[in-house]
């Protein structure tokens, strides 16, 4: 019998890699930029339209799914919890180089929002509705759940994993409006900035990523050897 390979080879070229990180880190900079200039740090019309709409539709369910993605995306288990479940289940799949690329790229993108949120100093919705820290835009939920979405995605190049990846950035992109503690431009520039750090990230460790990828993909198709 066969054996089916579950393995996919890593099909991402370091260039395609760079151009398209580096174009995404710059359309964050240039959103926040935009904001920050010539917005006086307010909020787009969009993001007084949505942010009105949320509140008014504030009720049990959907708040009590967006307080989870709350949990899940920030504090100890979306800083330290996620990373080293994730991390952790990379090395149990014999994927050592994959973990600390994902534990590389989770660090560039938290520098990035904390050094945005920093520099421009957006403020946040007056109808927030859990603590956060200072600076809204970019919105670091965001940015961590596009991260890992992108980071697997290259990993575990599927089509199903693409999906679950995009659908957990739209649905803590909804939790952060919905809690009122972004506007829309911040998930915006949050998915943009998450996105492209896994994308930088990935050109200098594309060799051994590669490699190891391929090694598995071998030892799946090779199967065990009948003595």
């Amino acid at each position: 019998m066969s054996a089916t390979s579950s393995a996919r080879p890593i099909g991402l070229r370091t260039s395609t890699a760079l151009w398209w990180g580096a174009g995404l880190l710059l359309a964050g900079m240039v959103l926040g930029a935009t904001i920050f200039l010539y917005g006086s740090n307010a909020p787009f019309a969009i993001d007084v339209w949505w942010n009105d709409l949320l509140v008014q539709a504030r009720h049990g369910f959907l708040l009590w799914i967006s307080y989870a993605m709350n949990w899940l995306g920030g504090g100890w288990f979306g800083v330290f919890g996620a990373p080293i479940l994730i991390s952790g289940c990379l090395l149990i799949a014999r994927r050592p180089w994959g973990a600390v690329y994902f534990l590389a790229a989770e660090i560039v993108s938290a520098g990035l929002v904390q050094l945005l949120k920093h520099l421009f100093g957006r403020a946040r919705p007056d109808d927030i509705i859990v603590v956060s820290d200072f600076g809204s835009f970019p919105s670091g939920h965001v940015a961590n759940a596009a991260t890992i979405a992108v980071v697997l995605f290259i990993l575990f190049p599927r089509v199903w994993v693409g999906v679950a990846g995009a659908a957990w950035v739209m649905l803590m992109a909804f939790s952060r409006t919905y809690l009122g503690a972004h506007w829309l431009s911040d998930t915006v520039g949050g998915a943009l900035l998450g996105a492209s750090a896994a994308l930088l990230v990935f050109a200098p460790f594309r060799g051994p990523l590669v490699a190891e990828s391929a090694r598995r993909q071998d030892a799946e198709t090779s199967g065990p050897s009948l003595g």
